[in-house]
Order: structure tokens, then C-alpha cells, then sequence
């Protein structure tokens, strides 16, 4: 062991609830910086005063604006602790009254720097307890004046942020693509605690970016739920999307058809391989995944079809239900065939959305409920609103324009709508076989 650590742990000695105290809980180069640091805020203000006045101190100028009226004492928590200083104050001269001068840099009744704000919320949305907070950054802001209510105040400010978000003009917005899907959260509401669903929307910007559009808490997931959620996207002035990537919701694919008539819908393929192999004996399961990732992951949009076909008089003969599970999701099963191959990774499953919701599931599992509505929205919003959540590119943005600018490749034969539950699906006849072969080509 060297003299350095030989010394410190002799200084440690007999010191602490243990009678080892650990190195980190005295630091003399943190000690000196926070008593700079005093003498650094007084001159920043001070010269911000100087500016606004048009004079310095003492200083004869026609330009002059007011005058130096002495100081106050003030306390403010930066990230290096606690610190009190002298506060200078200053009256302006306007429309001939005398007005006290506020500073920006420090504005009245801030205790805290923004850079501490940001430090706490983020270990509130890191998952620390807002009890344990306090504890959890006793050595670096040391003697700081937070308790656990501060952290309350905190996410208090967040609202007019939020509530701005929620509200905000999406008229300017280009967003091609959405993503819907619902979480359930336990929340508070009317006495009783319950599970309630967060409806969730996410669109893509021609650049691939993902933008969280809406968030409302429901009673449901049906179809006047959805329809309400969408209702208020298009008030706001969202423009009617290419494609929508859903789960197997029948509420949902009403509402979108409701809100934005004909619009192509592409249904996740995970949860429609789930819900096939639900219908049928485990002994079966490996032969019904293979059937059905021959129609998903098919190299083409004609390829895919067929194996639609395949897959459907194949299953008819050995399990009904399973045949029907498909024929509900019909060709919605396949959109995706339509768009640039580069895309059809990140459009044939609603994963997009799912990975933002395991996140957000990750993060308050620490909690055993919300006390109320406004809470967990704040939260969720707060976790992708500070970068704690951070959703990457769409996959295959590059060829976004592509996908804009071609028309959709028709690789039902017939439309989609006509696809009914237990409907018969027509063969593909050899006239619409070529014409699909020469539009994937």
C-alpha cells in the first residue's frame, strides 16, 4: 500500500458509525470549490446588473439606466451544495416610476439551478423513490435544503410543459407512419385503485425520427375510446398517415377507419402468431409457425400472398380455428410487402411501440399505484420528454421518400375490405398473378 492510501485510511480511522469513514464523505477539493463558488455567482449577477443599468458601479454615464440599491443575503443550491451569497439589487427608471430590477440569471425564489432540478428528476425517473432522494445525494449537495416534497415541486413545474405538449399545433407535421398500442398502469381514480389503459400514439417524420403524439388515459381500449384519442389528433391538426401499424384490437381498426376511411393498417404479426398458436395443441405450434413465417418473412408481396392462400386450405382441413384466426387478420397481414424492403423489419410488428411501452414498464414497477391520472402521465411524458427513454431512427428511413412517392403495391387481387371472418379467399387468378409479378419486379 502507498503513503497516499496508507494516510487516508489513518484519517479514517475511528471516524463513522463503522469507525471507518469512506473517502468520499470529505473532500477538501470540493470544499474549496464551493467557497469560489460564491465569489463566482456575485460576479455574474453583478455584471449582469452592470449591463442592465448601462453604468458600472459608482460609474457617471448619461446612458445610465437606474441605480445600485446594496443587496440581500440568498441561498441557492448549485451541483456543488449548498450556498449562501449576496444578492445585489438594483431600481430601474421607467415611464418615470422607479421599478425594482430582477435578474434573470437568479430569478426570484429560485433555490435551485436548473443543472440540480435536472439531477433529481432524473433519479426520479431512474426509479429512486422520491424518500430515498434526499439521502441518495446528501454528499454532493451537501447541507442542501430538499426534502421530499422538493421533488414534488419539481414535476409540479412539469405540467405547463406537458400540458403545452398535449395541446400543440401538429399542422406543420409531416408524420407518414403511426403506431398505437395501450398500456395498463394502476392508477388512483375515484377512491380505488384499478388498472386503467394508457393509450399511446407515436408517428415517423419522413426522417425516420419517432415523435410521441398523444398519451390519454381511458376506460377502455374499444372503438370509442380509440376514436376519441384520434379525434383530438386530427383537432390538432394532424394530417391523414400512409399506414398504420396496429395490434389485433377490433376497437382500434374501427376507429382508424372511422377517423381516416380507407387508410392502410398493417396488424403486428407477433401478436397474430400468438393468438394462432392459442387456437391449437401444443404438438402443432412448430408447424404453425413455420407455415406462417413462410407468408411474413416471404421475399416478395406475391410470394407472401400465396403463401396466405397456402397456409389458409392448408389449416382448414386441420384445425378451424387456427384457419379462422388468420382469415380475421386477412391481407392487413401483409401491408408491409407494399413499402421499401428495407422498412418491412420495423413495419410488420407493432415492436416499435412495445419497446417504449416495456420501458415505461421497467421504470414504475418501482410503484405500487399513482395517486391519480395527472401522475403517471407525467411521468410517462416526463421519461421520453428528458431523454431517460431515447427512441432511434425507424429502420430504413433512408428510403422514406421511396415509400412516399410510389404507389402502393396492390397484391390482394381483391380489396381488403372485402376479406371477411370465414370468408373463402379467392385464388389468385394468372392475369392479377402477372400483374402483381411486373409491379414487384
Amino acid at each position: 500500500m502507498n503513503r497516499n492510501k496508507q494516510g487516508l485510511l489513518k484519517q479514517a480511522m475511528g471516524q463513522g458509525p463503522t469507525g471507518i469513514a469512506l473517502p468520499w464523505q470529505k473532500d477538501v477539493l470540493s470544499e474549496g470549490i464551493r467557497v469560489r463558488v460564491r465569489e463566482a455567482i456575485r460576479e455574474i449577477v453583478s455584471e449582469e446588473l452592470d449591463a442592465v443599468l448601462g453604468a458600472g458601479s459608482y460609474e457617471r454615464s448619461v446612458a445610465r439606466r437606474g441605480y445600485r440599491n446594496g443587496s440581500r443575503p440568498r441561498t441557492i443550491t448549485t451541483s456543488q451544495g449548498k450556498t449562501d451569497f449576496d444578492m445585489p439589487r438594483g431600481v430601474m427608471w421607467e415611464g418615470g416610476q422607479e421599478v425594482e430590477w430582477q435578474s434573470t440569471v437568479v430569478p426570484r425564489y429560485q433555490r435551485r439551478s436548473a443543472q440540480v432540478d435536472g439531477a433529481l428528476l432524473g433519479m426520479y425517473f431512474g426509479g429512486v423513490n422520491t424518500r430515498k432522494v434526499k439521502q441518495a445525494i446528501k454528499i454532493l449537495f451537501k447541507d442542501a435544503p430538499l426534502s421530499r416534497s422538493t421533488i414534488s415541486r419539481i414535476i409540479g413545474k412539469l405540467k405547463v410543459y406537458f400540458e403545452s405538449w398535449r395541446t400543440q399545433n401538429l399542422s406543420k407535421e409531416c408524420l407518414p407512419y403511426l403506431y398505437l398500442d395501450g398500456i395498463y398502469v394502476k392508477v388512483r381514480c375515484g377512491g380505488r385503485v384499478g388498472r386503467l389503459p394508457i393509450l399511446a400514439v407515436v408517428g415517423i417524420r419522413p426522417n425516420g425520427e419517432k415523435i410521441l403524439l398523444a398519451l390519454e388515459i381511458r376506460g377502455g381500449e374499444g372503438e370509442e375510446a380509440w376514436k376519441g384519442v384520434l379525434q383530438d389528433l386530427t383537432r390538432r391538426g394532424l394530417k391523414r398517415p400512409k399506414l398504420a401499424m396496429i395490434d389485433g384490437s377490433p376497437g382500434l381498426s374501427s376507429a382508424i377507419e372511422i377517423t381516416w376511411p380507407g387508410i392502410e393498417k398493417q396488424r403486428c404479426t407477433v401478436h397474430k402468431l400468438r393468438n394462432l398458436l392459442s387456437h391449437a395443441p401444443e404438438a402443432l405450434h412448430e408447424e404453425i409457425r413455420t407455415d406462417f413465417h413462410a407468408i411474413v418473412y416471404a421475399d416478395d408481396g406475391t410470394a407472401a400472398r400465396a403463401a396466405y392462400d397456402a397456409f389458409v386450405k392448408k389449416w382448414r382441413k386441420l384445425s378451424e380455428g387456427v384457419a379462422r384466426s388468420l382469415e380475421e387478420a386477412g391481407l392487413e397481414l401483409i401491408t408491409f410487402f407494399r413499402y421499401p424492403k428495407s422498412q418491412w423489419k420495423s413495419l410488420r410488428t407493432t415492436n416499435l411501440i412495445e419497446r417504449l411501452n416495456q420501458e415505461w414498464r421497467r421504470r414504475i414497477k418501482t410503484q405500487v399505484s399513482f395517486p391519480n391520472e395527472s401522475a403517471v402521465l407525467l411521468m410517462l411524458w416526463g421519461l421520453v420528454a428528458s431523454g431517460m427513454i431515447r427512441m432511434h431512427r425507424l429502420g430504413g428511413y433512408e428510403d422514406m421518400a421511396q415509400a412516399l412517392s410510389e404507389r402502393s403495391l396492390d397484391i390482394s387481387g381483391d380489396k381488403i375490405a372485402a376479406l371477411k371472418p370465414n370468408a373463402d379467399v379467392p385464388e389468385v387468378r394468372n392475369t392479377e398473378k402477372s400483374k402483381l409479378e411486373a409491379l414487384a419486379a
